[in-house]
């Protein structure tokens, strides 16, 4: 089965045994978090499609949580030639990685 998700203001297409990384959940690491606003499901060969308006009611999934981290520092650079204004700044973005069961 394949579902559409959504969760951190994104959507994800994930199926079992997925493993992706989103927005930070404030599940503990080794514990169940459940997805429930599922907005697509459909069999692998594309039959039995059900769409959400915007949500499927009465479906959810269910994700195991693996790590609780934040990605590789992306360096935030503003700059204005003729008046000397340099700064510099970085940014390290929380993340969670799940498995989807």
């Amino acid at each position: 089965m394949f579902y559409v998700i959504a969760t951190g203001g994104k959507q994800y297409l994930v199926k079992t045994g997925n493993t992706l990384k989103v927005e930070k959940l404030l599940v503990e690491t080794g514990k169940e978090a459940i997805f429930d606003k599922v907005l697509l499901t459909a069999n692998e060969d594309g039959t039995e499609v059900k769409i959400g308006t915007p949500y499927l009611e009465g479906v959810s999934v269910n994700a195991e949580v693996l790590l609780q981290g934040r990605a590789e520092k992306i360096r935030v650079v503003k700059y204005k030639r003729k008046v000397r204004y340099t700064r510099v700044q970085g940014h390290r973005q929380p993340f969670t990685k799940i498995k989807i069961k």
